[in-house]
């Protein structure tokens, strides 16, 4: 919060200094309304970043359908390709094909990356195999994530489809949902799968050899419109 243009460029020292000798191959600002300065100012900034071969890519994340125009907009000047603006996409959230937002990213180029891929777990069927883990939640997050038994009601049909793929593919449903990102969007959605062991880590991997023929793809589609959580 409080980000100013200015900002962007004084603090990339200390995030070099940090991830050495790594190199920071995306960069990306967070949540325009956050910031002091214009989406303009920030990809000014930014693009001044890419110039000095301190960045190697531009992204944001939680950008509007605007914003993200605009942003890809002022980087052209620059002749800089907006890389990505990272948003909540997943089989309970596809505001992104009712927003424009999946639209203007395949007329400008920008990759969406998916976060909440597996909807904070939701998507793995955890919970719905084993209600009492819900308690294990903290209460705000419970909250945010519509993780009730109503929710887990409505959502159970969805589940239910993927659990079916799942297990013609020897997959997990945590991997289905995220093979139905990674196909259902073809190259417009990188899913981002949140790993707090090592074998969470494995499995999100295993979902790259997990293939959704067209017909899978459009079931769970079908099943998804049908679930409000």
């Amino acid at each position: 919060m409080g980000r100013t243009a200015r900002n962007i460029e004084r603090t990339i020292g200390t995030r070099l200094e940090a991830l050495a000798p790594f190199p920071i191959d995306l960069h990306q600002i967070h949540l325009n309304r956050g910031s002091f300065s214009s989406v303009r100012a920030q990809m000014r900034a930014m693009a001044r970043l890419v110039q000095a071969g301190k960045i190697r890519a531009v992204g944001v994340s939680n950008f509007t359908t605007r914003e993200m125009e605009i942003a890809h907009d002022e980087l052209a000047k620059f002749g800089i390709p907006l890389a990505s603006n990272e948003v909540q996409i997943n089989l309970l959230h596809r505001k992104i094909e009712t927003n424009g937002m999946l639209d203007a990213a395949r007329r400008l180029g920008v990759t969406l990356l998916a976060y909440s891929a597996q909807r904070q777990g939701i998507l793995t069927g955890k919970y719905h195999a084993d209600r009492s883990l819900v308690q294990g939640v903290h209460p705000l997050r419970r909250r945010v994530m519509g993780l009730n038994p109503q929710g887990l009601d409505r959502s159970q049909p969805l589940i239910d489809a993927m659990h079916d793929i799942a297990t013609d593919h020897r997959a997990t449903v945590g991997q289905v949902a995220l093979a139905w990102l990674i196909g259902y969007y073809d190259d417009t959605v990188i899913p981002i799968a949140g790993a707090s062991k090592p074998r969470h880590a494995r499995e999100a991997a295993g979902a790259l050899k997990v293939h959704l023929s067209a017909d899978e793809l459009e079931r769970l589609s079908e099943v998804s419109m049908q679930v409000t959580v």
